[in-house]
C-alpha cells in the first residue's frame, strides 16, 4: 500500500468537506467510533490510516475491508490535515449516514421517542443521543435547528450510540409531533417550572418527550401542541438545567417506571 504524503491530495479536500457536515456521508474520527460503526453494520467506504494498527485495531480494519471499505495509508501531516481534532488517534473514516423511516421510531411498544428541538450545541446533542440509547428510547427526532447528530462533534459526544438507536432529522417539527400523536403517543413537553413533577407523571405509556433549546426552551406552538408539561423538581435559586442533564433525569425516571 503506497502512502499519501501530500496535503494537496484530493483525499484531504474530501475529508475536510466531510467535516463541515451535511450530505449523505459522515466523518468518523478515531478508533472507537470506527469500531462501533463497523460493529453496528454502518457502511464505511474509506478508512485513512496512519501508523501500524494494534491487533484489536487490525480486526476492525479487516472487518471494514470485508464489508467493502478501501483502506489508504497517510502520513502524520496528512492525518492532521484530514482530522478535525487537535490530537488524532491514527484513523479517520468516511461512512454513509443510516437512512431511517420515521415509522421505525413508533413501532416498538410502548414507544418512547425523544425529540430535540433547537438544541444547537453538538456536544449536548451527542450526550442526549448517548443517554437516550442507554435509557432504552425507541427513537430520537432532531429538528433542523438542532446540531447535526451525525456531525463529527456530536458523534464523538455520543461515543457511537447513534449507531444503535434510530435517529431521524425532520425540518418540520409540528409534522413530527402530529405523526407521533397519530401513532398513539402522548406528547410531553419538558419545561423548567410549573409542569407536572416528573415523579408524578406516568411515563409507562407510549410517549414523545420534547426537549427545547438550552436558553430559550420550547417554542410556544410546540408547548401548545403538548398534552402535558413536565418539570424536574429544582431549588428556587436554579433557573434551569443543562438540556443533556435534563434529558438524562427524565429518561431514567421513565426507565425506572417502565421497568417497575
Amino acid at each position: 500500500m503506497s502512502m499519501i504524503t501530500s496535503r494537496q491530495h484530493p483525499i484531504v479536500k474530501e475529508f475536510r468537506e466531510l467535516a463541515r457536515g451535511g450530505g449523505p456521508a459522515m466523518l468518523l474520527d478515531g478508533w472507537h467510533l470506527l469500531a462501533e460503526a463497523v460493529a453496528a453494520g454502518v457502511r464505511v467506504d474509506t478508512v485513512a490510516l496512519c501508523g501500524p494498527p494494534t491487533a484489536a485495531e487490525q480486526i476492525t480494519i479487516d472487518r471494514a475491508q470485508r464489508a467493502g471499505a478501501r483502506v489508504i495509508e497517510v502520513s502524520g501531516s496528512v492525518l492532521n490535515a484530514i482530522s478535525p481534532v487537535k490530537s488524532p488517534t491514527g484513523v479517520v473514516a468516511r461512512a454513509l449516514r443510516p437512512e431511517i423511516e420515521a415509522k421505525v421510531l413508533l413501532k416498538p411498544s410502548p414507544a418512547l421517542v425523544l425529540s430535540a428541538i433547537g438544541v444547537q450545541d453538538p456536544g449536548n446533542v451527542g450526550a442526549i443521543v448517548r443517554t437516550a440509547a442507554a435509557a432504552g428510547c425507541t427513537g430520537i427526532m432532531v429538528d433542523e435547528a438542532s446540531a447535526d447528530p451525525w456531525g463529527w462533534k456530536a458523534l464523538r459526544a455520543s461515543m457511537g450510540s447513534v449507531f444503535y438507536v434510530p435517529v431521524i432529522r425532520n425540518p418540520n417539527v409540528m409534522q413530527s409531533i402530529e405523526a407521533c400523536r397519530a401513532g398513539g403517543l402522548q406528547i410531553v413537553a419538558a419545561v423548567p417550572r410549573n409542569g407536572t413533577s416528573m415523579h408524578e407523571l406516568d411515563f409507562r405509556g407510549p410517549m414523545a418527550l420534547l426537549l427545547g433549546a438550552e436558553g430559550t426552551g420550547l417554542p410556544q406552538p410546540v408547548l401548545k401542541a403538548a398534552n402535558v408539561r413536565v418539570s424536574i423538581p429544582m431549588s428556587a435559586s436554579v433557573e434551569s438545567l443543562n438540556v443533556a442533564v435534563a434529558a438524562a433525569l427524565l429518561l431514567y425516571e421513565a426507565r425506572r417506571q417502565r421497568r417497575r
